[in-house]
Formats: C-alpha cells, structure tokens, sequence
C-alpha cells in the first residue's frame, strides 16, 4: 500500500466517523428544540413540532446516519481488508457505505410516513410514543417474537458475517460497490427494522433509546458474539411488553 493510498484510507475513515458525530449532534439539536430530555420527556416548550412528513423524514433520515452507520464499521472493514486480495478500490467502498445508507434513507421516508398515520389515528402523541401500555406491549412482544423467526437469522446471518457475502456475491469498481452495498443495506433493514420501530415505545426523540439501541446492533454485528445476543434479546424483550401489558390493567 503506497503512502497516497494510506493517506486517502486515513481520510475515508475520518470522514466517515466524522459524518456520524454530525449526525448525532443534529439529534441532539432536534431533541432540545423539541424541547426533551435525554429520555424524550417533555421539559420546555416545543419548537419544532413533529407532526408532517418533511419534517419527520428529516429526522429519520439523520437519526438513521446516527444509529445505523456505527453499525456498518464491520461491514466496511470487511471490504478494506479485501484491497490487495481482491481487488476493492476506495471507490467501491464508498459505493457499499452509499448503497447501505441509501436503503436506510428509503426506509426512513417509509416509517416517517408511517408515523405520520399513526399520529393522525391518535396511536402516538407528539413525541412519537404510544399512548396506550397495550400498544407498547404488544409492539415490544412483536420485535421480540421476531428475533426468533427464521427471517431474522437468514438477515443477520449476512450482517454478521460480511466477509462471506463479499466473497459469494463480488462485484468490481464504484458501481459494484454500490450494488453490494443496496443488497447489504436491504439484509440489514430486515435484521433490524423492530429496533426502529421501538423508538415508538421510547420516545423517537430520546437519545436514550437511541444510543441504547445503537449498541445493541453494534454488538448484534459482530462477529464473535453477536449470534448468542438473537433469542436472549428476544425473550427480553417479551417479558418486557408482557410486563407493560400487565401493568395497563392494574
């Protein structure tokens, strides 16, 4: 590896991280101006209402570069160790971390949109939390239910093991990277879609949950332990909407 070729490296990964400090300093932002704590309670006025599409779709977009990038470091190490022995360039691993976030951001539109009718129908407030115990509960025991599916193996068995993806489904250059990063990016929206859709028992502004369920999927991915997390996870998070659904009848 020539001198250039470490420095731009050096660059990419400086940028990269330094793009996800932007990311959560603007969710940090969103949430004073929404007037939150760090647990999405309500502490002051409300400055930036929450309530259409533009505005939601703005900050799923950020909170998915906040949440989900840290989790493709994996990923993208992956590719970085595969320079010399197949080929990848620094335009292909743009391309895979394009590709990934450009799922995530379709996924964001889709889920702003999705909070917007819930808004409406009077299932969550504001600030995106469920206003019934049986909502949350039952959000909490489908999200667990699911950890168990043969769904979220298959998903997870790709985002855990990146280096075998790359090496069964190699494509070349900028535009292969791309590709692979668009299938990558669509594996782990199926791997960890529940953990978003959660943000609707916590609070979505509540930098709690999200730094809460950004460690989980970090650790979710990796490679020497993230297999044994699955049907723990999951039975906890089933006690604990079991739990929520008890209390609302007590």
């Amino acid at each position: 590896m020539t001198r250039w070729t470490g420095w731009v490296r050096s660059a990419l990964w400086l940028g990269f991280f330094a793009v996800i400090l932007c990311a959560w300093w603007v969710m940090y932002s969103m949430a004073r101006m929404s007037g939150v704590d760090l647990l999405g309670r309500p502490v002051s006025m409300n400055m930036m209402p929450m309530d259409g599409f533009g505005a939601l779709f703005v900050m799923w977009a950020a909170m998915m570069a906040a949440m989900m990038l840290p989790t493709t470091v994996p990923t993208l190490r992956a590719y970085d160790d595969l320079t010399r022995s197949a080929g990848a360039t620094r335009a292909g691993w743009l391309g895979v971390l394009a590709g990934f976030f450009a799922v995530w951001v379709v996924f964001a539109a889709g889920i702003a949109a999705v909070q917007v009718a819930l808004l409406r129908a009077g299932v969550i407030d504001d600030l995106g939390i469920a206003t019934s115990g049986l909502i949350s509960g039952g959000l909490l025991i489908a999200v667990g239910l699911f950890q168990f599916t043969r769904a979220k193996e298959v998903c997870h068995g790709v985002c855990h093991a990146p280096t075998t993806y790359f090496l069964g489904h190699w494509r070349p250059g900028g535009l292969g990277g791309l590709r692979m990063g668009v299938s990558l990016g669509a594996f782990c929206v199926g791997c960890c879609w529940g953990f978003m859709a959660l943000g609707f028992v916590g609070g979505v502004m509540s930098l709690l949950w999200m730094g809460a369920a950004t460690l989980f999927m970090v650790l979710e991915k990796l490679p020497q332990i993230g297999h044994r997390l699955l049907r723990p996870a999951g039975a906890a998070l089933c006690l604990a909407g079991g739990g929520i659904i008890a209390a609302s009848f007590l």
